[in-house]
């Protein structure tokens, strides 16, 4: 007898999802999609799956609400989170919210199955011998900043001491998406 495996996608870009979507029905998933907070509410009504996959930066909200709901509706789904501006401040609240794991796009369904399947620590993993360079740090500092500020961005620049259009510029270099 199999079980059925059922997976939420939490993504606003329709065509990645749509993508994600066909790959993990073709091993054998049963998915839903959602956009946003409001439709992972709706969602939850319906099915309650056992895996899902949550955008860290949606559309106007944080993934991280959405990995909150996911993991209160069901403390054993195995959520992983996937970004295209990792920092530790977001990967240590995705885990205190109920994350899994914490994945840099591109991620496929391939990477995203395996941290399914490692679904808990590894205390083997090596401890990098190279230390942070600055600009990772001023990185992590600027996201951080914006996680606090609902990723308004005058008023990250604000408390980060930094002209508006200086920041707006450091963002282009490194997008948020």
């Amino acid at each position: 007898m199999t079980t059925t495996r059922r997976l939420m996608i939490v993504e606003d870009d329709a065509k990645f999802a749509a993508a994600l979507q066909r790959s993990f029905e073709r091993k054998g998933y049963v998915v839903d999609h959602a956009a946003g907070q409001a439709e992972v509410v709706e969602r939850l009504k319906a099915a309650s799956p056992g895996y899902a996959v949550v955008d860290l930066k949606l559309a106007g909200e944080s993934g991280l609400a959405c990995v909150e709901t996911l993991h209160q509706h069901n403390p054993d789904m195995l959520i992983v989170v996937l970004t295209g501006f990792a920092s530790i401040a977001t990967a240590v609240e995705a885990i205190k919210l109920g994350a899994c794991q914490y994945l840099a796009k591109p991620s496929n369904s391939d990477d995203i199955e395996a941290a399914f399947a490692k679904g808990s620590g590894d205390v083997s993993t090596p401890i990098s011998q190279r230390p942070t360079s600055i600009k990772t740090l001023e990185w992590e500092r600027i996201h951080q900043t914006l996680v606090e500020t609902d990723f308004n961005i005058s008023e990250t620049a604000r408390r980060l001491g930094m002209h508006r259009r200086t920041l707006a510029r450091k963002l282009e270099k490194r997008p948020l998406g």
